[in-house]
Formats: structure tokens, sequence, C-alpha cells
């Protein structure tokens, strides 16, 4: 399906440059790739057998609004605080 030549061709055309054994290298990663998605493409997604999500959201809690803490409780365990903020060590 996918060749040196039409590989070079892809190459020229993304200005990219190869050497042979690169340009070798790419041709089996490139048909490879095209394989892999060829397999994918025979998988129905139309009509799954499985399930990636697994929750069953009915039995999840409602989302409702609730009274949140007093900033000075939260913060009353810190070493050191600035306009109502944790201040923490600068990490680079």
């Amino acid at each position: 399906m996918i060749d040196k030549k039409l590989t070079q061709h892809l190459a020229d055309l993304s200005k990219i440059n190869f050497t042979d054994e690169e340009l070798e290298k790419i041709t089996v990663q490139m048909g490879d790739i095209i394989n892999l998605m060829d397999k994918v493409k025979e998988i129905d997604s139309n009509n799954p057998t499985y399930t990636i999500d697994a929750v069953n959201y009915s039995d999840l809690r409602a989302d409702e609004v609730a009274e949140s803490s007093p900033n000075e409780d939260i913060l009353k365990n810190s070493k050191e605080t600035k306009e109502n903020s944790f201040v923490v060590p600068k990490v680079v």
C-alpha cells in the first residue's frame, strides 16, 4: 500500500528531508499506522457490546448548592496567608 516512492513524495510535499535509512524506517512506520487504522475501521461503533463508562449516573448524589466553610476556618492552619489565600514557596 505504501512504498518508499510514496513516502518520498509526501516528504517532498512536506519539505522534510530524510536519509535513505530514515526513509526506509518511516515507510515501515507509516505502513504500520495505516494497517492499524484499517483494523480500527472494522470496529462496529454503532452497536457497542461493551461500555467504557461504568458509572451509573442515577446513583450519584444530587448536585446541590450548600453553604461553604468560612475563610477563617480554612486558612487557620496555614503558616502564611495573603489576601485570603495560602502563601506557598515558589517552585521552579
